[in-house]
């Protein structure tokens, strides 16, 4: 599964799960400690909202605190919705790829920030589907490209607070198992 690919099912995998959170659960707690099922579409928005900015070359300070703030008003599945189509359409353009963004930790190459961003809404559909008690399968292939990524980046992480330490899983267990467990999470 290519970079474009992985990031189209995973935006996939998350809007499906924002789509059957119940007016009633948005306060739910979630994996993430402290958040709740609200902040974590908050924050999955606030990431989508930054991606069409980096592609276009604005850099961290151009764009400042523009998105600073609950950007989910009264509708958090409109909110959603639009920021993820913009993020989207940002990524689809031919040479998205190949550019390099500002980050808050410097420049990087697009291509490194497209995986983060997938892996991110790979695992935040998990968390969001176990919060909310929906199906909580990702696309193996999904599973298996984003797995990949970690398992080169990971080690990178450690000492950060991105992700709670490694959780043990059964050797025989399948992609999706060991990403989540990788990612700090109990399957």
């Amino acid at each position: 599964m290519d970079l474009i690919q992985a990031h189209g099912v995973a935006m996939t995998e998350f809007d499906r799960r924002v789509r059957e959170v119940a007016p009633d659960q948005w306060t739910l707690g979630t994996p993430c400690r402290e958040w709740s099922v609200r902040d974590l579409v908050g924050h999955l928005v606030h990431e989508q909202l930054w991606a069409p900015e980096l592609l276009a070359g604005c850099t961290v300070d151009q764009v400042g605190d523009r998105f600073d703030h609950d950007n989910l008003g009264d509708d958090p599945l409109v909110s959603w919705v639009v920021a993820a189509a913009a993020a989207r359409e940002a990524w689809l353009e031919p040479s998205a790829l190949g550019r390099s963004v500002s980050v808050s930790s410097g420049t990087m190459d697009a291509e490194e920030y497209c995986w983060q961003m997938t892996a991110d809404l790979a695992v935040h559909a998990w968390d969001l589907a176990r919060s909310i008690g929906a199906d909580e399968r990702i696309d193996p292939a999904l599973a298996s490209a984003v797995l990949s990524y970690v398992e080169d980046n990971v080690d990178d992480w450690s000492g950060s607070s991105m992700f709670d330490s490694p959780v043990p899983v059964p050797p025989d267990a399948d992609d999706q198992t060991r990403l989540i467990g990788l990612l700090g999470r109990k399957p």
